[in-house]
């Protein structure tokens, strides 16, 4: 299959988002609904040219026929789900894409448009704006029956005339939108549990070996962990914290300090050895995080246990 070339369209405004969708002007400056089924039968962009859009989008894509690269891996969305893009996100579309049967929606809008509201924060805690494609929500009838009804609401606020109130009612409604998909993916970790569960258990084997090789050995990252589960971070640390109550990190440093308690206590090595041992570079960042996790130091945990 042919790859995306290397170079990047930007679309930098909403005017570019529903113009590069064949769309006329949206009637808001910094943020559109763009309904899929009116695309059907367009002409579509040609080639795998890469778009990046600076602009947040959610979108519920229902019917489509072929693949969409986002990064440099490609997705089938023949399944109506409902996804999440952030801003500076790549994606390229195929040229085989069929767009005859695309229903669905998308929901688009500027950053600028969160500017002076307490949402332009508490938006960058939504980690589902940085879960790949394939880790998109799977909604149930009622769940997407809510979520239209939002999306009304929305295109009703924001086809009317600007006044001073408009931008206040847009943001609230948003993150009424906001708070259900997060309640949502939460729903998903919980119902869809072997999936999750398969997950958790591959998840804590990995976790396990990692620590079984003797010998120095770098430090667990979140990210090597996502790499070998074939998920993001931020998927893998929301999934954890719903079903154990701990993030990935947290996992991650329970286990460090429970090899470190083992070194400690079943070998004749130094402080600075272990931590050496452990993967930590600079010793005193391990007794900083043992002392954290466990009240004590090493040398006082091990003078403890004598």
């Amino acid at each position: 299959m042919k790859q995306p070339s290397k170079d990047f369209q930007v679309l930098h405004t909403v005017t570019d988002y529903t113009r590069f969708c064949g769309r006329p002007a949206p009637a808001h400056p910094l943020l559109t609904i763009i309904d899929l089924s009116e695309t059907r039968g367009q002409a579509r962009p040609t080639g795998l040219t890469p778009v990046v859009p600076q602009l947040y989008s959610i979108w519920l894509k229902k019917g489509l026929k072929g693949n969409i690269y986002y990064g440099r891996q490609s997705y089938d969305f023949g399944e109506g789900v409902l996804g999440f893009q952030a801003p500076g996100q790549v994606f390229a579309i195929d040229e085989t894409l069929d767009l005859s049967e695309i229903s669905g929606w998308m929901l688009v809008f500027h950053p600028d448009l969160l500017t002076k509201y307490p949402l332009a924060k508490k938006i960058l805690s939504y980690s589902f704006f940085s879960y790949d494609v394939h880790e998109a929500l799977h909604l149930s009838a009622k769940e997407e029956a809510v979520l239209d009804g939002l999306l009304r609401n929305i295109k009703a606020e924001y086809e009317q005339p600007i006044d001073a109130f408009s931008q206040d009612v847009l943001i609230s409604q948003l993150e009424v939108l906001l708070s259900y998909a997060n309640r949502f993916y939460h729903r998903q970790f919980l119902t869809r549990r072997t999936p999750a569960h398969d997950l958790l258990s591959r998840f804590e084997t990995l976790l396990t070996s990692y620590f079984a090789h003797e010998g120095e050995q770098p430090l667990p990252t979140v990210q090597h962990f996502a790499d070998a589960l074939s998920v993001s971070p931020a998927y893998l640390s929301d999934l954890l914290r719903t079903l154990t109550g701990q993030t990935t990190q947290q996992h991650l440093h329970h286990a460090l300090i429970e090899q470190a308690k083992h070194l400690l206590l079943s070998t004749s090595l130094t402080v600075n050895e272990a931590a050496f041992r452990l993967g930590f570079e600079y010793p005193q960042y391990f007794t900083r995080l043992f002392k954290s996790k466990t009240g004590l130091t090493p040398a006082a945990f091990r003078f403890s246990a004598q």
